[in-house]
Parts: C-alpha cells; sequence; structure tokens
C-alpha cells in the first residue's frame, strides 16, 4: 500500500482545460478539494454545479460514489466502492481551503484519507490556473502522511477544454524518502444539445517506487435530474505488474450543492 500512497501523492490539477500526459479528479478553485481525484483517472464524474452563487464567499460541497477509487489508475479501494463528501471554500480573491475525504483499503489499521488542501486560483485571460498545497492524512498510520503542491490550467474552446497538470511531491523522511514527480494532460467535449460529456487523460509518474508510470482513462457523464452519473475505463502500466492498476471500467454517481455569504 505504500506504493499506492505515494502514487496518490502526486496529485495534479487539471490544466489547459478539463483533465490531465503530464498527470489523471481538476476544477476550478472553487472546487479543488475534489479535483485532484477526478483528474486522476476520471474514477468520479466531476460533480454537477447548482446555480451560480453570488457573495464574497462561496461554500462548495459534494458527495461522490464511485465503484473503485482510482488516483492515477491504481486502486487504494482493492477495487471496491467508496464514498467521497468533499467541502470546499472559496473567496472571490480566489483564495480557497477544503477538506476530501474517501474511504481506503485497510492501511496499517487505518481505513480512511482525508486530504486538506489550500491554494489559490485565477482566470487570466481565457485560461483558468490553480495552484494548492495538498496535505493527505492518514489517521492513525501518520507514517503514509505527506504533503505536496499541485498546479493547473485550463482553457476552453467551445465545448471543448483542455487540461494540464503537474505535481511535486518534496523528500520528507521515511514517508517519502524521495522527490515524486506527476504530469498529465486531459480533455473533455461537452456534445452539444445533450448532457453528456467525453473525456479523457493521460499521465506519466515517476518516484521512489514507480519508475516512467504510465496511467491513462476514457470516459462519458451526465448531468441526470441534478445528479452526475459517469463511466470510465482506467489503468495503469508500468507499476511492476501490480494487480491494482489493470484495467477496469467504473462507475459514479455525485451531487453538489453551493450557496455564498
Amino acid at each position: 500500500m505504500r506504493t499506492t500512497r505515494l502514487t496518490i501523492a502526486l496529485l495534479a490539477g487539471a490544466t489547459l482545460t478539463a483533465t490531465p500526459l503530464f498527470a489523471q479528479e481538476a476544477p476550478p478553485a472553487a472546487s479543488s478539494a475534489t479535483t485532484a481525484k477526478v483528474d486522476a483517472g476520471l474514477a468520479a464524474a466531476e460533480p454537477a454545479k447548482s446555480e451560480e452563487p453570488t457573495g464574497a464567499f462561496t461554500v462548495d460541497f459534494s458527495v461522490t460514489g464511485v465503484s473503485d477509487y482510482r488516483f492515477r489508475g491504481v486502486s487504494l479501494t482493492n477495487k471496491k466502492a467508496a464514498i467521497q463528501p468533499s467541502i470546499t471554500i472559496t473567496h472571490e480573491s480566489g483564495f480557497h481551503g477544503g477538506v476530501w475525504a474517501s474511504n481506503v483499503a485497510e492501511n496499517g489499521g487505518d481505513d480512511i484519507e482525508f486530504d486538506f488542501i489550500a491554494g489559490w486560483g485565477k482566470t487570466i485571460g481565457t485560461v483558468d490556473f490553480d495552484i494548492n498545497a495538498t496535505y493527505y492524512v492518514y489517521p492513525g498510520a501518520q507514517d503514509l502522511d505527506y504533503v505536496e503542491f499541485i498546479s493547473t490550467a485550463s482553457r476552453a474552446f467551445g465545448p471543448l477544454t483542455l487540461g494540464a497538470t503537474f505535481a511535486y511531491t518534496p523528500k520528507q523522511g521515511d514517508n517519502v524518502p524521495t522527490r515524486g514527480l506527476y504530469g498529465a494532460v486531459n480533455a473533455a467535449f461537452a456534445i452539444p444539445k445533450t448532457p453528456l460529456t467525453v473525456s479523457g487523460s493521460v499521465g506519466l509518474e515517476d518516484n521512489a517506487f514507480y519508475s516512467n508510470k504510465r496511467d491513462w482513462s476514457v470516459g462519458v457523464s451526465a448531468d441526470v435530474a441534478g445528479f452526475t452519473i459517469g463511466g470510465s475505463y482506467v489503468k495503469a502500466t508500468r507499476i511492476n505488474r501490480d494487480p491494482l492498476g489493470r484495467g477496469r471500467f467504473l462507475l459514479s454517481v455525485s451531487r453538489s450543492f453551493s450557496s455564498s455569504f
């Protein structure tokens, strides 16, 4: 599971558009807490957005259910289902903070992951940028905790959105014995006059446990009665034949809410 942990550590934020080649769940600043996970392999569909809120602060809350929690192509739940709630508070200046959580496969007595995220995002010209620091915490298994820095960028061209993500994990003692790098490119296309969005991503990862690891995903999602329902195929290669990276079809259902003050 140590290998899986560091893999997660290289989280990425989406770029030039919707999803991660040099990086895989990243959304705008307001949904930063769930971005890394979506970009990480499209294991979960991007939550549907409620009506546009107004106010200096925006609070976004979402709950997602996935048939398998995949991060950069590798299952973190031993191919079992997961429930993933998140909450993010964003100021109109672009600064944001949030918490994302998920059940994971038992890891030294711990089966929960918390991601504490703080960052800043802004639209400059026609490109959406975001940079954040994410602290991954595993209660009861502190030797797995670590911090990583993620940057993302994305740009929309009509119904097509292109994106890129880069994540850097510095050395952190025994938890992360050597630095980690992850990059990804992604794309999403909203099919005109339909509720469907087709998306895909390709990522590359290099760290103490993986050498030139690859991951890729392709999926489709749709907004139905306030929910976002998605299906995707996710796979990781060059991971020492780890069965947790084998290609698999995944399903997800999510719901999100927003308010401002």
